[in-house]
């Protein structure tokens, strides 16, 4: 069995129901969506969906300037006024 990450729970069943109702009881958190007892998703406010996108963003960024901070050698030195 898959362990639930989340401390929120429903069945697709119960989402097809309300999902409205489901979102506003879960208060923010994130609801796993169950599937015979087996995470199948798992439903998040679009708030937090935005924020971790941001930081995933944020992170793919960050590996792009490391690996370019080793081509310092090859980097042409410009004056900003001369532009």
């Amino acid at each position: 069995m898959r362990q639930i990450l989340s401390s929120c729970s429903a069945s697709i069943s119960e989402l097809k129901k309300n999902p409205t109702a489901l979102l506003h009881e879960a208060e923010g958190a994130p609801i796993a969506i169950l599937n015979h007892n087996v995470p199948a998703a798992y439903l998040i406010p679009a708030e937090t969906y935005e924020w971790l996108m941001d930081k995933l963003e944020d992170s793919e960024l960050a590996l792009i300037v490391k690996g370019r901070a080793g081509e310092k050698e090859d980097a042409i030195e410009v004056n900003i006024d001369e532009l």
